[in-house]
């Protein structure tokens, strides 16, 4: 990142956040705290990553090691007085109500000569047409003719509007005066209510053990359980000889296990293995014995996608649910009565009312990127009001986004996490 010629400046970047996002907010709005100083003037470092659909490259903008990432569409930063900025991206590849929404507000932030970005991520202008005139009015005469993947960098910090448009990725540094930016929030929250209920959070491959994510073992649900977790995500694999077993991917246990065999392994040759030397690997009596053990636990399958298979070797249809991927494997599970969540590909996929879909299927659990929930709001309320729960995985997965700004932020528009680890906020009323 390029440094600020203020530098010299003792002060110190906190980028502490305060998020509008998700959850007791919903929308891809955020505000953050990114420097304290005691001198008069301080100019801060904005980094804007545009990449189009071409590069297959998710957008940024960041702010010293703070990054966050962007939906598809065309994404405002606002900056703010006292050291905040708020974003807000809108889904104007999909939606003619989201570019009405973006030039209603850009009209009113270059009105009130806000301190300002833009930039576009994936396809971002397939339904600018028709709003030419409006946008060039507003002095953005490259979006007024940006194309379907294109990259597009705006800002206007200095009250000068500058543009940059390139087929594939734009990548600029800007400054900002912190102190010059208004105090008007143009990205207000929503707060969305939600009852604490143990059932809102799995334990990810197990749950963090020790401070080790992924594990899938049986020291990982044994620690968990005794935390509060009653619903367990195993990953299942099969061994060269076709027994399932418990592991992420052959190449993770490997690294795990320091195993230096032909992978897959064969059944036996996974069972003589520790993770890390001390936590013990499940095979399916392994899975088996922990849950009949723990008959007020449930178990989340990820990676297999043969419903019946899974659901006959496993002791308790009751107490499975199986994150399938591919349509045809959700209609096989219902057709036999096995509880399924729908993984986040095949549910995008499905043409025509999805909720409906859902509903003749039974399928009562949907299992999504949380990354997607700002630009799938429509369809999350809709899942919401439907009575099925959507769990947000990638958790942990971008800096900050924790299991505590999940809870704060996004739990209320989405039924629950994927954890990996527990936290006191997760303590159930029930």
């Amino acid at each position: 990142m390029m440094k600020s010629p203020y530098s010299a400046i003792n002060f110190k970047i906190c980028l502490l956040f305060v998020s509008l996002f998700i959850g007791n907010h919903l929308e891809a709005a955020t505000t953050y705290t990114i420097c304290s100083f005691n001198e008069s003037v301080i100019y801060g470092d904005v980094v804007l990553n545009s990449h189009s659909f071409n590069t297959h490259e998710r957008s940024t903008f960041m702010y010293d090691s703070q990054s966050e990432a962007v939906e598809r569409g065309l994404t405002i930063v606002h900056f703010q007085s006292g050291n905040n900025f708020e974003f807000k991206t809108f889904d104007t590849y999909g939606s003619k109500e989201d570019v009405q929404e973006l030039l209603d507000v850009l009209t009113k932030m270059i009105e009130s000569k806000a301190a300002f970005a833009i930039l576009a991520h994936d396809s971002a202008a397939a339904q600018l047409t028709g709003y030419e005139k409006q946008i060039s009015a507003l002095g953005l005469i490259q979006l007024s003719t940006l194309k379907g993947r294109q990259a597009y960098v705006m800002h206007n910090t200095k009250g000068v509007i500058s543009e940059q448009v390139n087929d594939n990725s734009i990548t600029e540094t800007i400054q900002v005066n912190i102190q010059l930016g208004g105090k008007e929030i143009f990205f207000p929250k929503e707060v969305y209510e939600f009852e604490p209920s143990y059932d809102r959070y799995i334990a990810h491959a197990g749950g963090e053990v020790n401070g080790v994510k992924s594990t899938n073992s049986k020291h990982a649900l044994d620690e968990n359980y005794k935390k509060g977790f009653r619903i367990f995500e195993l990953d299942i694999i099969e061994t060269s000889d076709g027994k399932l077993v418990a592991a992420h991917d052959w190449n993770m246990w490997a690294r795990f296990t320091d195993y230096t065999g032909t992978l897959p392994p064969t059944h036996s040759q996974f069972m003589k293995q520790k993770i890390y030397g001390d936590y013990t690997t499940l095979d399916m009596d392994g899975i088996n014995t922990w849950f009949k053990n723990h008959p007020d636990a449930t178990l989340i399958t990820d990676k297999v996608n043969d419903p019946i298979a899974f659901a006959d070797a496993f002791i308790d249809k009751d107490r499975l649910i199986m994150e399938l991927f591919s349509v045809m494997a959700v209609e096989k599970a219902s057709e036999h009565g096995i509880n399924t969540m729908i993984s986040q590909e095949p549910l995008l996929s499905i043409k025509g009312d999805k909720v409906n879909f859902l509903k003749v299927n039974n399928v009562k659990h949907v299992a999504v990127s949380r990354r997607i929930i700002a630009s799938q709001k429509k369809l999350m309320l809709q899942l919401r009001d439907a009575g099925i729960k959507v769990y947000v995985f990638n958790v942990n997965f971008d800096t900050g986004k924790d299991e505590q700004y999940v809870y704060d932020n996004e739990l209320g528009l989405v039924y629950g996490m994927y954890a990996d680890k527990w936290i006191p906020a997760m303590k159930s009323k029930n």
